[in-house]
């Protein structure tokens, strides 16, 4: 029997990530394409976008999205402002 390749998670650089995070900013910007663009999941974008921001979902009342850019450069959330 062929023995099962284990699967290592894959690390990205912080200037990719923030490469990105920029290209998401962007007004009109698809997480999902840019993501895929890149060979990314889009989860892992997402992902990336909540930390930015400091937020925790978990705990989060939901999000309407507007045209806010917060600090981070990150397209924010009426809860994401900082």
């Amino acid at each position: 029997m062929n023995e099962a390749r284990k699967k290592t998670r894959r690390r990205y650089g912080a200037e990719l990530n923030q490469q990105i995070l920029a290209q998401c900013a962007e007004p009109g910007a698809s997480v999902a394409s840019i993501a895929m663009s890149h060979g990314i999941n889009a989860n892992v974008v997402h992902k990336w976008r909540r930390q930015a921001c400091g937020a925790l979902p978990a705990l989060q009342a939901p999000c309407i999205r507007s045209r806010v850019t917060a600090t981070c450069g990150v397209r924010a959330c009426a809860g994401h402002l900082h």
